[in-house]
């Protein structure tokens, strides 16, 4: 098991007391395993502290504006690739069945394509396929980190650790792209309103269809694979398959 992936699915997921009280722990399994680099933990360790010092309200009202009330700041990876498309719901049904094809069931509410949720499968896979999967999503993990450091926001730093285990540069086209993508502010609530208003349903061709990332999204995740660790659970968890 990488238990760099799972520390830090457990920092990008909803603060807890659990997680609060793990922060040393974390602090010395990214250290230790020596995954990511001494640069990359210590860009974490405003984070850690963060975590370790704040109040849990604070921080917990801080995750929730930036994370649920912001779109352009989602976790859940398919957003930024497919947006409200058709595709989107076939890749989350293709993520859901590679899930339980590796020994996993979500026993809570988060969607499939949930970062946390993805990070914590990839940590009980082998660290070369996990950073092949990392490396088809690297565009829109090096946009979520720009945007982060845009809000001076600690986690971004998270992401950086992440495009660094992908060791592949991101696909520079596309990461361009989705950084000429607007902010949307999670303060204005008229807007948030616009962004987040459903999308009328299209027939016919899909742009989106079949996207490369996505399709090796789920190629590289095939052979079976129980989940260990002790590290706090999210919201969502992937657990054991029944």
């Amino acid at each position: 098991m990488t238990r760099t992936l799972k520390a830090l699915s457990a920092l990008l997921s909803y603060p807890s007391q659990a997680l609060k009280e793990a922060a040393p722990e974390i602090a010395r399994v990214l250290v230790a395993e020596g995954v990511v680099s001494a640069a990359a933990v210590a860009g974490i360790e405003p984070l850690l502290d963060a975590l370790w010092t704040r109040d849990l309200y604070e921080l917990e009202e801080e995750y929730v504006f930036l994370f649920d009330r912001s779109r352009s700041l989602s976790l859940n990876l398919f957003e930024h690739v497919h947006g409200e498309s058709r595709d989107r719901g076939q890749a989350m049904v293709d993520l859901l069945e590679t899930y339980r094809a590796g020994g996993f069931d979500l026993d809570a509410a988060e969607l499939p394509d949930h970062l946390p949720v993805l990070l914590e499968f990839l940590a009980t896979r082998p660290l070369g396929e996990a950073r092949e999967t990392l490396a088809d999503a690297a565009h829109i993990l090096a946009a979520l980190a720009h945007r982060l450091r845009g809000r001076d926001s600690a986690y971004g730093a998270v992401f950086d650790a992440l495009v660094e285990i992908a060791a592949e540069q991101p696909d520079a086209a596309a990461l361009d792209l989705l950084k000429a993508e607007p902010f949307d502010d999670p303060a204005d609530l008229a807007a948030l309103d616009a962004v987040w208003e459903e999308t009328a349903v299209t027939f016919g061709p899909d742009p989106n269809a079949g996207c490369p990332a996505t399709r090796d999204l789920l190629a590289r995740m095939d052979a079976p694979q129980r989940a260990a660790g002790a590290l706090p659970e999210r919201r969502a968890v992937a657990a054991p398959a029944r």
